[in-house]
């Protein structure tokens, strides 16, 4: 087992609603499971349905803002702010903003579809 892991580039995972996803460490880039790292773009108007996922995540906005809904509480995180949910919290991320929002998701452990556990409603 080698002691460290060179990320030379990312590799990208084709979601629906024009999102970009980066994945720099996790189940698709280097087959970690104990965390993942991704670097996303949310486009402005971009929602995902709502999710109660058995990881933690924490969110690290570089660039624009996020609204999140953490347990029926609404946030508004800012670039230069982040936010850690709790595994098992329901969450909603949305950019209802006028811009593009970049920032970075560390899971823990590694986000998989399976493991976000998201809502089947429409997030309309």
């Amino acid at each position: 087992m080698p002691i460290y892991t060179l990320v030379t580039q990312p590799s990208r995972v084709p979601v629906p609603g024009g999102k970009l996803i980066e994945e720099l460490f996790g189940r698709v880039n280097t087959g970690t499971d104990t965390f993942s790292l991704a670097h996303m773009v949310a486009p402005a108007g971009w929602s995902e349905p709502p999710q109660t996922p058995s990881f933690g995540e924490l969110t690290l906005v570089v660039r624009g803002r996020m609204r999140i809904e953490v347990a029926g509480e609404a946030l508004v995180v800012e670039a230069g702010q982040a936010l850690w949910v709790e595994p098992g919290a329901r969450v909603h991320y949305r950019n209802p903003f006028d811009e593009d929002s970049e920032y970075y998701a560390f899971c823990l452990p590694a986000f998989t579809p399976e493991r976000a556990r998201r809502d089947d409603e429409s997030d309309e």
